[in-house]
């Protein structure tokens, strides 16, 4: 990587970000695995697997208002309220496991609660990066900051595993209860960013602040009227919907069912989609002069390929390589879908937006719930072949129906800005 790339670390606020939310994204796969795998066991239904990974992603549904509290109270406080939540949440269920008194239902219990706050951790944490490097930094900062996620993956779901396999669950929760008071630590340690120019004004002139739900109806307003913005959304909703539920909560029915394999090969799985995003965020965080829009769409459609290879695929090392691929793919999806969101987004409204992208992840349970039920009557591949084919489909529809908004080179003075 070369040192342009890493010219974010400059930042004070993104030095201590980057460890904090390392933490946090490796104790939220540290805690899926460990989870999704006990569910799985104990209850031997993939539709009561699926509901557990449907409950993680519960609050996307307002993450919208976690947008709006974002643009209200600061990114950095609202973050700092969210991973306190994350500790106490954590801390219980690790009390309850080493006592022995751990069920699915309390794990449901958790799941749910813990599912209404951490959908929106990701886009509340972006738009925190944001609002800390310059714009001509944000492409570097963004493939380095998706980093974050990708390593917790790899690493999060090998020690997951191996914990969850050598002590059992209540010593393995030790340790993630530890990584997410880590996380609240540092996060707490980043300085106060100083209110938005347009916030300070209204308060020094005594004029009274819109509702929430107004400000709420705004963001939404905005990210329709501009083409970009929506496509970007659009495609969210999609990947949300066909892709991720077949390289994330249908893994551990994947390792069990079709590859016969323990928690620690799902480990194996899981770490090998997120080492290729780690590859693919490292590869993009270097490549400042990319037209976000047209990368976006072609790994989508790369993406999907891989999947679609995938759902084929019986045995362990051929998954292994093609959720490798797909990672990567994934990666450059991700990330430059962030760089043209935040791009094309005044800063009154950068909460919003990424509250508007977090409330896209809402098709990810849609998607995990159908999956459930489709397998259980026509299989996984024939599954995992509908998702990934109508998810190429729409990909192709998107680009064609957006096309000139999509291709044309970026121009950051003319940039979708709605008034």
């Amino acid at each position: 990587m070369s040192l342009a790339a890493l010219a974010p670390f400059r930042v004070r606020s993104f030095r201590l970000q980057w460890p904090a939310d390392l933490l946090t994204a490796g104790a939220f796969e540290m805690e899926s695995l460990i989870l999704g795998w006990y569910v799985l066991v104990e209850t031997d239904s993939v539709l009561l697997l699926t509901l557990f990974g449907a409950l993680l992603f519960a609050g996307t549904l307002v993450a919208p208002l976690f947008g709006v509290a974002g643009d209200r109270i600061g990114h950095r406080n609202l973050l700092c309220g969210m991973r306190a939540v994350y500790v106490v949440l954590a801390a219980t269920l690790m009390t309850v496991a080493l006592h022995g008194a751990l069920s699915p239902l309390i794990v449901f219990i958790i799941a749910g609660t813990m599912g209404m706050v951490r959908p929106s951790d990701l886009g509340v944490r972006l738009a925190l990066v944001a609002d800390n490097v310059s714009a001509d930094q944000l492409v570097a900062a963004m493939g380095i900051a998706r980093t974050t996620s990708d390593c917790a993956r790899v690493g999060g779901a090998l020690a997951g595993a191996g914990l969850f396999a050598a002590f059992g669950i209540g010593p393995a929760y030790i340790v993630v209860a530890s990584f997410y008071a880590l996380g609240l630590l540092l996060t707490l340690s980043i300085p106060r960013t100083p209110p938005r120019p347009a916030l300070r004004a209204a308060t020094m002139s005594g004029l009274r602040r819109p509702s929430a739900w107004r400000e709420l109806r705004e963001g939404m307003a905005y990210v329709w009227a501009a083409p970009r913005l929506l496509t970007a959304m659009l495609l969210a909703f999609l990947v949300n919907l066909t892709a991720y539920p077949l390289s994330n909560g249908l893994l551990p029915y994947v390792a069990k069912e079709i590859y016969g394999i323990d928690q620690t090969g799902l480990g194996y799985l899981v770490a090998s989609f997120a080492f290729g995003g780690l590859l693919g965020s490292v590869a993009v965080s270097t490549r400042s002069g990319i037209n976000p829009a047209r990368m976006m769409i072609l790994s989508s459609v790369v993406w999907y390929a891989m999947l679609l290879v995938f759902a084929q695929m019986r045995e362990f090392y051929g998954g292994f390589a093609m959720l490798m691929l797909a990672g990567f793919a994934q990666s450059f999806c991700m990330v430059t879908l962030a760089v043209l969101l935040l791009r094309n987004t005044n800063e009154a409204f950068r909460g919003r937006v990424m509250g508007v992208r977090m409330l896209a992840i809402y098709s990810l349970p849609l998607g995990l719930l159908a999956s459930g039920a489709l397998i259980s009557r026509i299989g996984f591949d024939t599954t995992a072949t509908l998702y990934a084919g109508i998810g190429l489909l729409f990909t192709v529809v998107i680009a064609v129906r957006w096309r000139a908004d999509l291709w044309r080179l970026p121009t950051p003075a003319k940039a979708d800005r709605p008034a």
